[in-house]
């Protein structure tokens, strides 16, 4: 997610609030916020959900209800999401 400078700490903020209730959501195994070692304001949630009917539940839930509206006028540049699959871990 790339923000508008003067948004990310205002982004962060959001993300402060509502990680919990992220995280905790049914089938969330685990959430990370992750930043961009060399362009501040864009950052990247990478998220695992035992399937993927769980995350489509979280988009339909009351969380994602209200982060969203909050933090989509903050963005510089469309988002981009993918749903991946392990192919191998250590």
């Amino acid at each position: 997610m790339t923000f508008k400078t003067e948004s990310t700490q205002q982004f962060l903020s959001i993300f402060e609030e509502y990680k919990e209730r992220i995280r905790s959501a049914e089938g969330c195994t685990q959430l990370k916020l992750l930043r961009d070692a060399d362009s501040p304001n864009i950052f990247f949630t990478y998220s695992i959900w035992t399937d993927a009917q769980y995350l489509e539940k979280y988009r339909h839930s009351a969380t994602f209800g209200e982060v969203w509206p909050q933090v989509k006028p903050l963005f510089a540049a469309q988002t981009e999401a993918w749903t991946t699959q392990a192919l191998h871990e250590m």
